[in-house]
Order: C-alpha cells, then sequence, then structure tokens
C-alpha cells in the first residue's frame, strides 16, 4: 500500500458560490443562477447554487429550462471576481502546503500532496483536510468538497464520487477500500479517465464495472485499447504511479494553441469567415508575443443544424511562421475548401498546429524576409500598446465589419463578462 496521501479539493458550485458570498447569502439556502441575461431564455447557466440542485435542477441547464414555479436570483458572470477568489483560496493552501507540491488543475480544483505535512502538523488526512476547508469557508464563504487518497486518481475519485455521499463532504479511499467499496459501482462512467467512449467499448467486451475489468483477459483490452488498457486496469485495482512532481516536470513534445467561438446568434458564410480572420489574428498575437511559430493550421466549423454535422479540415503552411498575412491567407483557403455555404454557423474553433520556437523559421527562396520582419515589428508595436493600454486600444478594420466579434470578447475573460 502507498504511504502517500492526496487531496483533491474543489469548490462546490463555484461560481453560484462567489455570487452568493459577495451578496452575504448562504449558497445551500439561496437559489442562484449564474447567467447572461442578455443572450436570451436559452441562454446557458454556467452555474447554479446548490440550494438550486436540491430542487432537482440540472448544473448545465438553460434558463428556459428552469421550472417556472421556481423563484431564483440571476446573476450576471463576472470572471474577475471568479479569478480573484481562487486566487485567494491558493494563498490558502500556501498556509499549510508547499507550491512544490500543489497542483492547479482547474479555477476551482486543485491536487495537494499532504504526505510530508501529516507529521509536520501531527494531523491525520482528514483533520488536515477540515482545517483547509473550514479555513476557505471562514475567511471566503466558499463551500468546497475534498476527495483523499493514496495516489492521484484515488483522490480524484474519491472526490467525485464518495465525497458526494459523505455528510461532511470529504471522501477517503485506499486501494482496499477502492475495491471494498466501488468495484461494483455504476456506472463506469462515474470514475475518472471513462468517457462514454470507452464505457462503450467497455460493454462491448461485458464488462459494467471495475471488477469486470479485472476478471477480463489482459489480451482482450490490449486488443480493444492498446497501450491505454494499461491506464484501464490500474485504474481498475485503484493503482496510479503518477505523482505531482511528475506533473510539474512532464514536458509536451509536440505543442498547438487555439480559440473557440461560440456565436451570439447564427452566422452567414461571409460573416463567420470575419470570425475566422479575427481569431487568427488573436492567435498569431499569442505567438509573437511568446516568440513561437507554427507550422500548419486546423480549422472546426459547427453549424446551427445539429444533424448536419461539422465542417474540420487543415492545411500545411508553406513554411512556419507566426505572420497574421501569412497565416490568414491560408485560413482562408482552408475555410473555402471546407465550409458548407448554405448552412448557418453557430461554431467556430482555430488551432494553430505544431508550435516552435521562432528560431527553428526556414524560409523558401521565393520568401520576401525584409517583408515579413517590418511586418513583425509592427505586430509588436500593435501589441505593447494593447498590453499597456487594453485590447481595444488598437483595432483592425475588420474589428468594426458588421458581424466581427472582437470588440466585445476583448471585454470578455474565458468567454464571459469580465467584470
Amino acid at each position: 500500500m502507498s504511504n502517500r496521501w492526496y487531496f483533491v479539493i474543489d469548490m462546490k458550485c463555484f461560481f453560484a458560490s462567489v455570487e452568493c458570498a459577495e451578496r452575504g447569502l448562504n449558497p445551500f439556502t439561496t437559489p442562484l443562477v449564474v447567467a447572461d441575461v442578455s443572450r436570451g431564455q436559452n441562454a446557458l447557466c454556467l452555474a447554479i447554487s446548490p440550494k438550486m440542485k436540491s430542487l432537482g435542477i440540472s448544473n448545465r441547464c438553460r434558463l428556459s429550462e428552469i421550472p417556472k414555479n421556481v423563484d431564483y436570483i440571476i446573476a450576471k458572470p463576472r470572471m474577475k471576481y471568479y479569478i480573484k477568489y481562487a486566487a485567494d483560496i491558493y494563498d490558502i493552501y500556501l498556509d499549510f502546503i508547499s507550491p512544490d507540491d500543489i497542483h492547479v488543475y482547474s479555477i476551482d480544483e486543485a491536487f495537494l500532496d499532504v504526505t510530508d505535512y501529516l507529521k509536520l502538523y501531527n494531523l491525520k488526512p482528514i483533520e488536515l483536510a477540515k482545517r483547509i476547508i473550514n479555513l476557505i469557508a471562514e475567511r471566503l464563504k466558499i463551500p468546497s468538497t475534498v476527495g483523499i487518497g493514496t495516489n492521484l486518481y484515488l483522490a480524484k475519485v474519491a472526490l467525485d464520487i464518495t465525497a458526494k455521499k459523505s455528510p461532511d463532504h470529504i471522501g477517503l479511499l485506499t486501494e482496499e477500500l477502492f475495491k471494498t467499496t466501488l468495484w461494483h459501482h455504476r456506472p463506469l462512467t462515474d470514475f475518472w479517465g471513462i468517457g462514454k467512449g470507452i464505457c462503450n467499448r467497455l460493454k462491448k467486451l461485458s464488462i459494467y464495472n471495475m471488477e469486470d475489468i479485472t476478471l477480463t483477459p489482459e489480451h482482450l483490452l490490449y486488443k480493444e485499447f492498446g497501450i491505454n488498457a494499461e491506464l484501464i486496469i490500474d485504474h481498475a485495482y485503484g493503482r496510479e504511479n503518477c505523482r505531482i512532481e511528475d506533473i510539474k516536470n512532464y514536458n509536451v513534445k509536440s505543442h498547438s494553441i487555439s480559440n473557440m467561438q461560440i456565436l451570439f446568434d447564427d452566422y452567414t458564410y461571409d460573416k463567420a469567415l470575419i470570425i475566422v480572420s479575427e481569431m487568427v489574428l488573436t492567435l498569431t498575437e499569442r505567438l509573437l508575443k511568446h516568440n513561437l511559430i507554427t507550422k500548419g493550421i486546423s480549422l472546426y466549423i459547427g453549424y446551427s443544424n445539429s444533424n448536419f454535422g461539422s465542417s474540420n479540415g487543415s492545411i500545411k503552411l508553406p513554411y512556419s511562421t507566426n505572420s497574421y498575412n501569412v497565416i490568414n491567407e491560408h485560413a482562408e483557403k482552408l475555410y473555402n475548401r471546407i465550409v458548407n455555404k448554405n448552412q448557418p454557423i453557430r461554431r467556430v474553433g482555430v488551432f494553430f498546429n505544431d508550435t516552435v520556437e521562432e528560431c527553428a523559421t526556414g524560409y523558401d527562396l521565393f520568401t520576401d524576409v525584409e517583408r515579413l520582419e517590418r511586418e513583425k515589428r509592427a505586430e509588436l508595436a500593435v501589441i505593447n500598446i494593447k498590453d499597456k493600454f487594453g485590447k481595444n486600444a488598437v483595432l483592425r478594420g475588420v474589428d468594426f465589419i458588421e458581424g466581427a466579434t472582437a470588440i466585445e470578447r476583448n471585454k470578455l475573460i474565458g468567454g464571459h463578462n469580465g467584470e
């Protein structure tokens, strides 16, 4: 058995809890949803309070799906507040734990390796967990849930499954407890790392719970999942070798950057191309700021008619570059090639593939290097102005065309109101 202990701490209904805290309200007794009403009755609720959940309302519902007889508060998303609260929560972790032993998993969830601190504070895992979450509640009025495990996987499963059934919102798992309490748990999609696709493939092998995985001949699992079968088998036994220091030391061999948008309403073929150009510009500025170049781009176009599917495609650039003009020219070619002109568009994704250090730039014999350098100097000057005075300090003509979204989105954080 492992002699290590990990926490996964998750802020309960984080955005909604922040809005309740800002109003001096209790999220367990206050019906509140976080949604942007300016987007209409079909606006997605980014979060709902625990009180709303207790009424049987789904966490990711739309405003139109909330029963008419429910009286509730609508809070407009305020991403700056949520980021500030997340930073304050991280500061509380630092009261107990070194940053070397913390891995921030998302804005409202973090992994902590508390192994060396239990002896330091002379506390048991549950006692230390209670101290941390009680301090978060005392200082910030934000409720939280904790999963405790002898490895990272068990801690996450304890959070996702066990803690939900615990009165103190704390769950604890060792490998033995995992086997005795969760081997027959259904559905398998409750377990970290098993999505609907993997679950359906397991069903083809007559596997419906974790114990079934351990009873299935390994060669059948490797035939179905390849090398990924090793992880599935380990997790079925509650095993996980990865540690936080491994996560921090991990270097991705291939990098990419991306930008996704859900448009405010249906866009025509021509209007959506304006959005693509704006997104290419945003990503190009990221390349320039970090001294990176890209070898190719990919596009994703989602249509309003979900039955129509989506359009996807990639294109290689003539050379690795961070030139907006070069990249945008090829993005338009790809767009013209893959997009259906007769279907209204609602989602757009732009991806820059295989980004590498700028020192790897290579040009062909016909490249006007001096022109590219002039363009780069001009773009960097614009970026410096935006960094100093705000993203809307310098705008392009395309940003004023009907249907352009850059001016409004520059005011957002994570696609939501940035107040």
